[in-house]
This record gives structure tokens, C-alpha cells and sequence, in this order.
């Protein structure tokens, strides 16, 4: 299939003469400055562009001023697709088949499965970097912590970085038992929160500091663009919103989820996102909300409140930060991209307040407390019910293979981005992101080398076609594009997809659907056209061999192995306690005995 730049579309015009060295928008137009947006366990329908309840101002505003994709899909956990996004290499190959939180330490012997990204590979903001581009971030890292492996090292100038999978968003606390403490890194070294800390606003903060930096005083005249790259922690767990976001909300999900999951959908339908009467499946995890007490049905719509008021307080920030770039006069030379790393987190329990599912977070110091859910203390998730209204009318969550993990927002706006107010159908795959930048900034991709090195060559194709209108597809037919994680396995091709899902949610059982039509994956037609099916079984075990794909031991299970590395961590930890104590005890005994001495003298 024939692909073209935004170079070379702009360059098929007589017109275009005298491109700028970095930026392909003609002569008297200069390099564009990109912001990339990353939420964290955001859903399909969970913003106003495609189907929420959720007011979303800012993301409403730049979907009308771009395009938005509802076909596009991402890896189904944080540091894979966090991966994918920067490098434009597939997760296995990038290093990182799974966050290193959840790899089995049979897996971690291979080279590529540590989890962390891979010497071998560039990220995108090393390529903008050395093409001229100032780069920052702010927000969630995930990538290794190593000195080598941190976000300053990796093409960003300047860093306001997270380096763990999640942490506490109103204080420097770890949310999980597998971490010592909330590890935030600024330009590369440790840094301490301030008092006044929430999460969004913090981070979008951290983003204006650095732009700013290089737009007065005697930087104003470097007249070199920006790279943006913000991953906010939102709407990861812990689930916390400031209290006037929250109050908002408070009364929209007394319905419960399964109502929510049909409003959304009739949204989403209205708006063209899905096709009208989408058919959808109800999930086995999802629990009869008539069931419920009375006080546990109050308790649930809170967390969905809170859910609800953390993704508007992402929004008011995002609008924060858009103000500024209007203010400074960048706004019209911005180009926006928003999306998310996975799809909704259903890993929270269905009954927090029950005495096992309080042990953890009590633990570690939060409280459950209706009064006090989403404030600073408090520990709050949505949990599988809600989870799949948030991914409506989709089937599964994040760690699943089903669309509802996979199938997420992606909007690219700008003022030279047209059509806009436009809706895509066409594939597009976390790996297109990189490129795509690339493209939009007019920088050339590596070659099989890069500063010296062989590297990873890149994978995704550039979506700028899509954008500029001159093309309705980036991968045709016959293209294929394979995922895998902890043996849930996919294989994209053309309008179909191939999935396995394993248990507990899932039953192990490899299916095909026609995802353009059948988006809630409910019509299975691996019998109807086992040919294809067969075929896509073929190219999907060449995906594995290809990917080095590892599969894991025997009776893995995500969650257990989880918990099996905190009680590893542990273990170690107390093992270097009891060393230490043998090996200061020589030296205790001599002190003991030394001050025996010493007081058997005193008269």
C-alpha cells in the first residue's frame, strides 16, 4: 500500500518551496510545536467527544478543531503502550512486554523482557531533540528507573517525572505495597513534593514552567519549537479528585452501572463513534446493581463521582495549559494529541469497604471512608462494574484483549490540521503515534542505525494521510498488526480481529470479529469464515516468532504475580536486615562487653 508524509503531500503542490529544516508547513510557517496528551486507565466513552456525561471542555474543544479515531487501539497495560507511543516499536521488541511489576521471574532471563525500555531503541523525543526541538515532560514515566534509563536520558531537556506505575496524587505515598516510596525524579534527580500537590494541576504547572522557560528573556528569540509530552496520572488508581469536581457528580450515577453503560452507548451511537444499535455483551464481572444495599449502592456512585471529577479536573488543567500557549502566542502553531494508555481499570474490587479488600490500602495508611472518598487519605477505585460503562459499549478493561482494553480516545488537532470536526473509522495502532510526530515535524525516522548503534526499526505508519484527507486508510487489507500480553493474544487485519482472552474474565478460547461493524465483539465468526480465521492463527504465530514472544509458566496469573513479586521484594528486604544484623552483631557484642568493662571500673 502507497503511504505519503505531510512532507511530501505538501510538496506535491508547485508552491511548496523553502521548507524549514525542522516542520513541513511551508516556507513562511515555522516548525510546529506538538503537545502529546497521555491519560492513564481512561475509557472509550469516557470523555464528551465520544459519548460521556463527563464535562470536557478543553478535549470537546480540540476534537472540533481536529480529527478523532474510533478505530484506534493501544496496548492493554501502562509501560507496553507507554513504550509503543515513544519509540514507534512494538512492546516485545521496544522491552517491554509487561510492566516489570507483573513479569515472571522465568521470563525476566530473556533480554527482552525486563520490562524497561530497550538500549536499542530512539524515542521520539531524542529524534525532535536532535532536530532542534526543545523537549519536556511531565507526568508518569514507567520506563526504568536506572540512571541511564530515566526520561533525561532518553531525548527529554527537561523532566517532572513519576517513575513508578502509579502513586498517591495528593502526596508524595506510594499507592502499592511493591514500592519503598512514590519515586518523582526532576531533570533526571530525586525530588520532594511540594505541600500544596495535586497531580493535574502539579504536572500541567511543571509543563508551563518549562515552555515558558524558553519564551522569555534571552531564549525569546531561539525561535526553536517545542515537544510536549504529558502523561498525567489521571484516572489511575488511586482515584482522587479535588472535592468542588467531585460535588458535580454526585447525583449523575444514583442510576448505577448498567444504566450508565446504555446511556453511553446511545451517546457514542449519536455521535457516530459506534454504528446505531451496536450490539454489546454484559459481562460476568459485572454485578446486578438492583442487588445491591442501599448504602452500598451510595458508595458505588461516589466512586464513580470521584472517577468522574478526576477526569474533569485532567480537562480544566488541559485548558490551563491551552490558555497559556494563547497567551504566549504558540496556540496556533500547536498541534494537539490526546489519548490514553489503555482502557478502563477494573482490577479495584467490587466491595471495597469489606474487611480482606481493606487490609491492602489500610496498610499503607488510606482510609475508605464514604465522607472522605477522593481527598487526600483516601483510597478509591470504580471496579469492574463500573469499568465497563466506562468502556461502553465495548467488551473487557485493561489486562484484557477485548476491545474495552485495547480501544481507546485518540484526537490530533490543530489549526493546520484538516478536515476538521472529522471522525476516522480507519485502523490506527500506538506505534503510528511516533511517526506521526515525526511527520508532523518534518524529521526523518532512524535508519537501522542511530548515533552509532543498530536500533529498532520503526513499525507504525504515519496517520498524517488521514489528516490531511488525501487518504482514508493507512494499512490496508492485508496488513496485519499482532499484540500480546501474559498469552492474551490479537491479530488486527483489515476490518477484522482475531483475540484470545484468558481467564479469569476470559475462557481461553481463540475467536474472529469484524470490529469496524461489531465493535462490542458479539457475533464470533471464526466457524462463519474459518479460512480467515486459520490464516490469522498463521500470521499471528508468525507475530510471536517474530516479537520474541516468551509465554508465561504454568498457572500464571496476573494479579498472583503481583503479589508473589511484593512478597519476593519483601523477602529480600528482610533478608538484607537479617545480613546487616549478623553483620553488625560481632561488632555489638564488643561494644557490649567494652561498656561491661567500662562500668565495672566506675567506682
Amino acid at each position: 500500500m502507497v503511504q505519503f508524509s505531510l512532507r511530501q503531500i505538501l510538496c506535491s503542490s508547485v508552491l511548496c518551496v523553502g521548507l524549514v529544516s525542522v516542520g513541513a508547513f511551508g516556507a513562511k510557517s515555522a516548525a510546529p510545536n506538538i503537545v502529546f496528551i497521555l491519560a492513564d486507565d481512561l475509557g472509550y466513552t469516557d470523555i464528551a467527544p465520544y459519548g460521556s456525561e463527563v464535562n470536557t471542555p478543553s478535549l470537546s474543544a480540540l476534537a472540533e478543531q481536529g480529527m478523532r479515531f474510533t478505530n484506534y487501539h493501544t496496548a492493554v497495560n501502562c509501560a507496553p503502550a507507554r513504550a509503543m507511543l515513544l519509540t514507534g516499536v512494538g512492546s516485545h521488541l521496544a522491552g517491554v512486554p509487561n510492566i516489570p511489576e507483573m513479569l515472571a521471574p522465568q521470563q525476566r532471563k530473556h533480554a527482552n523482557y525486563q520490562g524497561v525500555l530497550g538500549d536499542d531503541v530512539v524515542t521520539v523525543a531524542t529524534l525532535l531533540e536532535d532536530a532542534g526541538y526543545h523537549t519536556y515532560m511531565a507526568g508518569k514515566w514507567h520506563l526504568g528507573m536506572e540512571p541511564h534509563k530515566r526520561p533525561s536520558r532518553r531525548g527529554f531537556q527537561r523532566t517532572m517525572a513519576m517513575m513508578d506505575s502509579g502513586a498517591d496524587n495528593w502526596e508524595q505515598r506510594p499507592y502499592a505495597a511493591i514500592y519503598d516510596q512514590a519515586n518523582w525524579f526532576a531533570d533526571g534527580e530525586r525530588f520532594t513534593l511540594p505541600e500544596d500537590f495535586y497531580s493535574s494541576r502539579f504536572l500541567v504547572d511543571s509543563m508551563i514552567d518549562f515552555i515558558d522557560s524558553n519564551l522569555q528573556g534571552s531564549n525569546l528569540q531561539d525561535n526553536k519549537p517545542f515537544f510536549a509530552y504529558l502523561p498525567f496520572m489521571a484516572v489511575h488508581s488511586p482515584v482522587q479528585a479535588p472535592q468542588k469536581f467531585i460535588d458535580r457528580y454526585m447525583d449523575v450515577y444514583d442510576s448505577g452501572w448498567d444504566a450508565l453503560r446504555q446511556q453511553r452507548k446511545a451517546r457514542a451511537e449519536a455521535l457516530g463513534i459506534v454504528p446505531k444499535d451496536t450490539p454489546m455483551v454484559s459481562m460476568k464481572t459485572t454485578d446486578p446493581w438492583d442487588a445491591l444495599s442501599e448504602d452500598d449502592r451510595r458508595y458505588q456512585a461516589k466512586r464513580m463521582a470521584v472517577y468522574a471529577g478526576m477526569i474533569e479536573a485532567m480537562d480544566f488543567h488541559i485548558g490551563r495549559l491551552i490558555e497559556f500557549l494563547k497567551q504566549r502566542g504558540q496556540y496556533d502553531n500547536t498541534i494537539f494529541i490526546f489519548t490514553s494508555d489503555n482502557g478502563s481499570e477494573a482490577s479495584g474490587p467490587a466491595k471495597p469497604r469489606a474487611f480482606p479488600r481493606r487490609m491492602v490500602p489500610e496498610s499503607l495508611g488510606y482510609n475508605l471512608d464514604y465522607d472522605n472518598l477522593g481527598l487526600k487519605g483516601s483510597y478509591s477505585t470504580i471496579g469492574p462494574s463500573f469499568a465497563s460503562a466506562s468502556v461502553s459499549p465495548l467488551a473487557y478493561y485493561k489486562f484484557y484483549a477485548g476491545e474495552g482494553g485495547m480501544r481507546v480516545p485518540l484526537i490530533i488537532a490543530g489549526n493546520s490540521i484538516a478536515p476538521q470536526k472529522q471522525l476516522t473509522q480507519a485502523f490506527a495502532w500506538a506505534t503510528d503515534i511516533s511517526p506521526t510526530i515525526l511527520s508532523l515535524a518534518g524529521v526523518s525516522p532512524p535508519a537501522e542505525r542511530y548515533a552509532g548503534r543498530p536500533v529498532q526499526t520503526i513499525t507504525g505508519r504515519d496517520l498524517a494521510p488521514l489528516l490531511s484527507g488525501v487518504a482514508e486508510r493507512v494499512y490496508g487489507p492485508d496488513d496485519a498488526v499482532g499484540y500480546e500480553l501474559t498469552d492474551h493474544g490479537v491479530l488486527f487485519q483489515g476490518d477484522y480481529k482475531l483475540v484470545v482472552n484468558q481467564p479469569p474474565a476470559g475462557d481461553g478460547q481463540w475467536r474472529l470479529f469484524n470490529i469496524v461493524k461489531d465493535p462490542g465483539e458479539t457475533v464470533d465468526l471464526s466457524a462463519s469464515q474459518a479460512l480467515r480465521f486459520q490464516r490469522m492463527l498463521s500470521r499471528y504465530e508468525q507475530y510471536r516468532r517474530d516479537n520474541k514472544v516468551v509465554p508465561v509458566p504454568q498457572g500464571y496469573n496476573q494479579i498472583q504475580q503481583l503479589f508473589s513479586n511484593i512478597l519476593l521484594k519483601q523477602r529480600d528486604s528482610a533478608l538484607v536486615f537479617l545480613l546487616t544484623l549478623l553483620l553488625l552483631l560481632p561488632f555489638c557484642v564488643a561494644y557490649r562487653m567494652k561498656s561491661s568493662k567500662a562500668e565495672g571500673r566506675r567506682p
